[in-house]
């Protein structure tokens, strides 16, 4: 009887509250480490990694709820700059049309240092505009640590980010231990996890990799008086 009720009151919840199942925002860097060259691997990597036929069979794995992308770029505290508005994917040629404007953007700057907890704040604002979704998910791509401005905690302490769970992709790095700090220091949210590319070249195999595992579907759980999110 129970699992029978738990089922009546996903069928009640009706279309509408299951529309869009995730808002995912992607986080590109552009500081003055990533060079021109690094920055089109990026760019293009993006782009291909949401065009294969892995991420888009994840994109499109819950026939009827739908997956709603953002793409931004961020350096210096006050270089961030959206390259992709909220977009709705619900077919495949939503994807292939997003993953185009991604591989034809350009970035606006080139020579600002890594204000990590700034691109966070940004992010807040981002999601401020998001579609509803019943998860949100921010996944932020770096080659170095917080070098200029508040950390990663205060921003989390002071903008609207508790909703969000925070991913990282470290891209090898000026830095040793990228891929720890990354994890120490930005991760957050249930089941939060950190992908690690070699280098700019590797970026593309990270990011695919890191989408999927980001759009697994999630179960939600049902109790007396409650419901519950669960992690994929």
């Amino acid at each position: 009887m129970v699992r029978l009720w738990a089922l009546l009151v996903l069928l009640a919840a009706g279309p509408a509250a299951a529309e869009c199942r995730l808002a995912l925002a992607l986080a590109l860097d552009i500081s003055s480490s990533v060079d021109q060259d690094e920055d089109r691997l990026q760019r293009f990597g993006l782009a291909n990694a949401l065009a294969s036929p892995e991420v888009q069979e994840a994109i499109l794995s819950v026939p009827g709820e739908t997956v709603a992308l953002a793409v931004f770029e961020w350096s210096g505290r006050y270089q961030q700059d959206v390259t992709l508005n909220w977009r709705i994917l619900q077919t495949r040629a939503d994807i292939l049309t997003a993953a185009s404007e991604i591989r034809q953007s350009r970035r606006r700057y080139a020579e600002f240092p890594t204000a990590l907890g700034y691109a966070l704040g940004y992010a807040a604002q981002v999601f401020a505009e998001a579609p509803p979704c019943l998860f949100q998910t921010l996944d932020v791509s770096g080659d170095g640590v917080n070098n200029d401005g508040f950390a990663p905690r205060l921003a989390y302490e002071n903008f609207a980010l508790s909703e969000v769970t925070v991913n990282g992709l470290s891209i090898g790095g000026q830095d040793d231990d990228l891929a720890g700090y990354y994890r120490r220091e930005l991760i957050k949210g249930p089941g939060a996890f950190v992908e690690e590319a070699v280098d700019f070249h590797d970026f593309e195999r990270a990011m695919k990799r890191k989408l999927v595992r980001e759009l697994e579907t999630r179960a939600i759980g049902w109790a007396p008086g409650r419901w519950l999110k669960r992690g994929g």
